[in-house]
């Protein structure tokens, strides 16, 4: 099962869905270890409710698409994934590769949930971090060992979200940074281009 890590846990990204960013120096506003705890307690029954619906594919990737803009910081995160390139592109931009970067995630991710069909994540632990809270939880998936998945979450938009997460230590973000990085590259910097390649994608 350990060659199927990258494919069968990869999902688990996206179904909540995902850096550096835990080292940036994201100041915590007001937000408390409950706040933080309840929401990924939340984010957890739903993603575990979609896991044992029973549902077609195509609705559970709606399903997930859903949770994914509730709960993540998506703007945050896409700007991240985009690097360096944000700081030139346009607000247009910005808020058009957003919306394909949410599209794309969801799909991605989100194809493979049936694999989880009676599986389920266990939030187990919390402690405070310089970005906020992280959150720690086992997942159980059929016939593999359980694993760790972390999430990292904050306010420091105004709301409290998660903006980040890892499997076992992998950051699963910083993946997505250097997989549009290389499609950037591709396309020589322009980010209209990779925009239209995610929404063909999501």
């Amino acid at each position: 099962m350990l060659n199927d890590l990258p494919s069968r846990r990869t999902v688990l990204t996206g179904a909540i869905a995902a850096a550096g960013l835990a080292a940036l120096p994201i100041p915590a506003l007001a937000l408390t270890e409950p706040q933080a705890r309840q929401l990924i307690d939340q984010l957890v029954g739903e993603i575990n409710a979609v896991i044992a619906s029973g549902k077609s594919e195509s609705a559970m990737i709606r399903e997930f698409e859903k949770i994914f803009a509730r709960y993540a910081d998506v703007p945050i995160m896409a700007r991240y994934a985009l690097g360096n390139d944000a700081r030139s592109a346009s607000k247009a931009q910005i808020r058009d590769f957003t919306k394909a970067f949410q599209g794309y995630i969801a799909k991605k991710y989100g194809g493979r949930f049936r694999e989880f069909i009676g599986g389920r994540i266990e939030v187990k632990s919390t402690r405070q971090i310089k970005s906020g809270y992280e959150i720690r939880s086992i997942a159980y998936l059929q016939g593999e060992a359980p694993f760790e998945v972390t999430f990292l979450v904050s306010d420091r938009s105004g709301k409290i979200l998660f903006f980040n997460m890892f499997i076992e230590g992998v950051n699963l973000l910083l993946t997505e940074r250097t997989e549009i990085g290389a499609m950037l590259d591709r396309a020589k910097g322009d980010i209209g281009t990779v925009t239209a390649q995610l929404s063909k994608m999501g």
